[in-house]
């Protein structure tokens, strides 16, 4: 029975990481067009995932993930040639944020699918508990 709960804490930590990961891209996505009080443009979020492990952990293929650190990204920012924006350079060019809407859109959808498999392996190791639970009676 020990092992389902050690089951149910990595699929946890993987709905966690996932549902940060959500946010961050909902972030990203949010403030693509935004600029920063300095006059700088926004620049992108990303997470960094690490996996939990130790030496018996691994032995046994129990490795829960955990959110290591969010970062801001550095990818260059964006240049359009707008030379009649107010934020164009000399050369009349604009940075805009680095946030790419078809990587964001890529990474939310990548997110949710790996949400709902952790999800999915979360209600099957409850299920299993219940019918363990349902054989001892």
């Amino acid at each position: 029975m020990n092992d389902l709960f050690r089951t149910f804490n990595i699929s946890a930590s993987g709905m966690y990481a996932q549902r940060v990961r959500m946010n961050v891209v909902a972030s990203n996505l949010a403030n693509y067009e935004s600029y920063r009080a300095n006059g700088e443009p926004y620049r992108k979020l990303e997470v960094v995932f690490e996996a939990v492990e130790g030496p018996e952990s691994l032995a046994k293929g129990e490795i829960p993930v955990r959110v290591s650190q969010i970062r801001f990204s550095d990818e260059p920012f964006r240049l359009i040639y707008d030379p009649n924006n107010p934020r164009a350079n000399a050369e009349g060019y604009v940075q805009k944020p680095n946030v790419d809407l078809v990587k964001e859109m890529a990474d939310m959808i990548t997110a949710v699918r790996s949400y709902e498999a952790n999800l999915n392996a979360f209600i099957t190791t409850k299920e299993m508990a219940q019918r363990t639970l349902e054989l001892w009676r």
